[in-house]
């Protein structure tokens, strides 16, 4: 029962580094900005694996949908899930369960753990250009140009760090006892 205790809280801390994070942002004429989100996303999940990263995940989420401003710019609510960085933020949930399934049956290594944050950023990017072109009634060439061409080089900065820095995490705490051997 300690250990099960144990992970909700550290799920809950782990959705507080998620929001804490979504607060750096840097804006874009499109307006999805260049954020911490995906970072921290891709972090977690490689901290927590699948059932504690996604958990997490939706945690924040769950949060940012009944209006805690836990989203970038401290923003809250249903109206940031229909607009037009919704399809993103939704997309982190669909990132955190794949990027962790991947971790989970190919290992918490250095190399997997980058080719899975890669593999996270092109499912979120994927979500949210499609939620990009429907949201703003945008051509196809408009929703890549304002929501994946931009993030392509930041988001592989971001996904080598949060494997790079998960996996030394994950490491120390499994070290110290404080993450069991399954997450």
């Amino acid at each position: 029962m300690k250990t099960k205790t144990q992970m909700y809280v550290i799920t809950a801390f782990a959705a507080a580094i998620i929001a804490v994070l979504a607060q750096i942002s840097i804006p874009l004429p499109m307006g999805v900005p260049i954020t911490g989100q995906t970072l921290a996303v891709g972090l977690v999940v490689t901290i927590l694996g699948t059932k504690y990263g996604s958990m997490a995940v939706l945690v924040y989420i769950l949060l940012g949908a009944v209006g805690m401003p836990v989203f970038s710019g401290m923003s809250g609510g249903l109206a940031v899930l229909v607009g037009a960085t919704g399809g993103y933020i939704i997309g982190f949930l669909a990132q955190a369960f794949i990027q962790g399934l991947y971790m989970d049956k190919f290992g918490y290594t250095y190399v997997h753990a980058i080719i899975s944050n890669l593999i996270g950023m092109c499912i979120t990017l994927a979500f949210g250009t499609v939620w990009l072109k429907i949201a703003l009634s945008i051509t196809w060439e408009a929703a890549f140009m304002g929501g994946v061409y931009p993030f392509i080089i930041v988001g592989i900065i971001k996904a080598v760090a949060a494997a790079w820095l998960g996996v030394v995490v994950r490491n120390r705490l499994m070290g110290a006892k404080l993450l069991p051997q399954y997450a």
